[in-house]
């Protein structure tokens, strides 16, 4: 009885903090979100990290024949972030990206908004991050390559964190299911948490990132769960502070190659611009995308605006 009324009084807490809870970014797209959308980079995506194709040829949008993560009460439509063997990426004047296959969103304000002020705004203070994932189990990852499907980038190219998958660059597969994990992980590559992909199931996460402590701490559950913190709050102090540690947030497919023999060392180190990849069709699907303020707790399910953790 004593627990059923404590639990009750933190649902009531819940409530109460409801109200309070700052979305800073909401990536959660209805189903007037159009491929139009998607091809001109108006709205929350940035859609320019793809190969040669239109941009709704890799992020495919499903309206209502998928259904969202259920652990918000909100319109989200999934999206569908597709790899192919012309998914190569030539950033701006630089050489195309023949090493990797990337098709990755990039949230934005709006289509002409400030990215840097953008960055700012949702890289200050403590922010969680939030996305779910789910295999497509008709066309699935190769888990002998490495996967980075959530990461915030600085200027550096470092990650202040990400999500990884499949077996980690230079590194052998020698167990599949090992493989196939969902990994959070720190500024210097540290595994945080660790999860089996399970198939035809979300996956739901919130990276908590404080700013000015350089802590990052993470929540996840499967399905309509309620969020629960699943590490402590962890040290991220190698990612420095200020406008330098801060950056893009990107979801959707990073593959990185496999090293071949046939390369020099100096090659094999530029993962970017060498190694092998088959080409294969390969796809995540994404859902339950936003970024909040903390200050009044972190949404753990049912609507965008349950925070309970203070």
């Amino acid at each position: 009885m004593f627990f059923s009324i404590v639990a009750f009084a933190l649902y009531l807490e819940a409530f109460a903090l409801a109200t309070l809870a700052t979305v800073l970014y909401e990536g959660r797209v209805s189903n007037n979100f159009t491929e139009a959308d998607i091809n001109t980079s108006n709205g929350p995506f940035l859609s320019i990290v793809k190969g040669s194709k239109s941009a709704s040829e890799y992020f495919q949008l499903l309206g209502t024949s998928l259904v969202p993560t259920p652990l918000w009460d909100v319109p989200d439509q999934p999206i569908l972030v597709l790899i192919d063997n012309s998914s190569i990426f030539t950033p701006g004047s630089s050489n195309p990206q023949l090493g990797f296959r990337r098709s990755e969103l990039i949230a934005q304000p709006s289509q002409n908004g400030n990215r840097t002020a953008f960055d700012a705004t949702i890289e200050s203070g403590v922010t969680a991050f939030h996305f779910s994932v789910q295999a497509d189990t008709t066309q699935p990852l190769n888990n002998t390559h490495e996967y980075q499907p959530v990461f915030i980038e600085p200027a550096d190219g470092t990650h202040i964190f990400d999500l990884q998958t499949g077996t980690p660059f230079n590194t052998t597969l020698t167990n599949a299911a090992a493989a196939s994990t969902l990994r959070i992980r720190t500024h210097n590559r540290t595994v945080l948490f660790e999860t089996p992909l399970v198939p035809s199931a979300w996956h739901n996460f919130a990276v908590v990132v404080d700013w000015d402590n350089l802590t990052l701490q993470v929540f996840h559950s499967l399905n309509g769960d309620f969020l629960a913190a699943v590490t402590s709050v962890e040290d991220n102090s190698s990612v420095g502070k200020g406008p330098a540690a801060q950056g893009d947030f990107h979801f959707g497919l990073l593959k990185l190659p496999l090293i071949s023999a046939s390369n020099t060392p100096a090659e094999q180190a530029d993962v970017a611009h060498f190694g092998i990849q088959e080409g294969t069709r390969e796809a995540l699907i994404y859902s339950g995308i936003f970024v909040e303020d903390t200050k009044n707790g972190v949404s753990v399910g049912c609507t965008a605006k349950n925070a309970v953790f203070v």
